[in-house]
């Protein structure tokens, strides 16, 4: 009877270890869910992602039920301070994500309010045609500064405003289209002036080459526009025929600048006295037999009549 007793009794010491083991797990476990819930709303609300953020709290407060439900009773006290811990966590976050929600709201309105002045404006443009073209590229310009609006408003409005500028865009097109028939003909004249004009990049007589630039110059303006795609094309054609007579002017200039010439009269004289001193110098230097003296006085007069020939050329 007494084993029996004893055996009772550590069967009942056991059993409450076990119940209070339990307790301790139980209250870790919500515990530890508190501080997840805490960390949550710790999250700076001007960094968070809330749609996430969100989830795993709904998550969090769905592992509270589940363990509420099924895991061990805990005494009112401890049960109630948790509780208010994870209550006071959930509403901080939601205080947070409605804070961010309605300043979204309210940057929203304000984007749609000035994305609809934007669309009115873009609109309005559609009267005077592709001449609106850079006032509408002002538009663009602010309708990207303008913030969002909110998706659903977001694509609705940017369907108008693309829609007003398809508007311009086409009728410059369409403007382009005939200018190119139109133009075409004087693309045609102007590239028989530039096969005309080709032979003078090989010119070198300035006088000829200028007159004939002119001549060609004053018949390409008075053919008129090309096509806008071939501009360019043509142009750079004609600059270069246009850079090479320059050049060939700007040569005879340097050739014949009076200042160039002066400069260069007063430099051969002074190389003409020279070769005379050094001459002489050499004659001397003959005369002594001093190997040193001739071989000096040689390599002296050398250079200044290659200076002096340079000169010349």
């Amino acid at each position: 009877m007494g084993a029996l007793t004893e055996q009772l009794g550590s069967l009942t010491k056991e059993q409450a270890e076990q119940a209070q083991q339990a307790l301790n797990d139980a209250l870790a476990h919500r515990a530890a869910l508190v501080e997840e819930a805490e960390a949550l709303a710790a999250v700076d609300p001007a960094r968070a992602q809330w749609k996430q953020i969100t989830a795993q709290l709904d998550d969090v407060f769905a592992r509270w039920q589940q363990h509420q439900h099924d895991g061990p009773r805990i005494p009112k006290n401890e049960a109630n301070e948790l509780w208010k811990r994870f209550r006071a966590a959930r509403s901080t976050v939601d205080q947070h994500r409605r804070a961010f929600y309605s300043e979204l709201d309210a940057q929203h309105r304000d984007a749609r309010t000035r994305k609809q002045e934007l669309v009115t404006q873009a609109e309005a443009l559609a009267s005077r045609g592709s001449d609106a073209i850079p006032d509408y590229r002002q538009l663009l310009d602010d309708w990207k500064n303008a913030g969002r609006a909110g998706k659903r408003h977001d694509d609705a409005l940017w369907a108008r405003f693309k829609a007003a500028g398809d508007v311009l865009f086409e009728q410059r097109h369409a403007e382009s289209a005939a200018e190119d028939e139109e133009f075409s003909g004087n693309l045609e004249a102007k590239q028989a002036l530039l096969t005309e004009a080709e032979p003078l990049l090989k010119a070198t007589d300035r006088v000829a080459a200028r007159k004939t630039l002119t001549g060609i110059q004053r018949r390409w303006d008075e053919v008129g526009k090309v096509p806008r795609a071939d501009v360019r094309r043509i142009e750079d054609r004609l600059r270069a025929i246009e850079d090479h007579v320059r050049g060939l002017e700007d040569a005879h200039w340097k050739e014949s600048n009076p200042e160039r010439k002066a400069r260069q009269t007063g430099l051969a004289s002074q190389l003409e006295d020279a070769i005379g001193k050094l001459e002489s110098e050499l004659a001397d230097a003959q005369a002594s037999g001093d190997a040193r003296k001739i071989k000096d006085a040689q390599e002296a007069l050398d250079a200044r009549k290659i200076w002096l020939d340079a000169l010349g050329s």
